[in-house]
């Protein structure tokens, strides 16, 4: 599942965001290949990442147990 995600979405997300431009990167490109890789992991997989998530609800809290 860690496919490296299409180029032009890579592409896409390499322009920072504002508090990402303030923080700044070393790599913006690397940066948005990792971005969409979780993104991509946790949109496939949802079962399986929800619960690492400190800011998604749990299956168990959604009634998905």
């Amino acid at each position: 599942m860690s496919q490296t995600p299409d180029e032009d979405r890579v592409d896409s997300r390499t322009n920072l965001l504002p508090e990402e431009q303030e923080a700044g990167s070393d790599d913006p490109h690397a940066q948005a290949e990792q971005i969409l890789r979780e993104s991509d992991e946790r949109t496939d997989a949802p079962e399986d990442t929800g619960e690492e998530s400190t800011q998604t609800s749990t299956p168990a809290e959604r009634g998905e147990s």
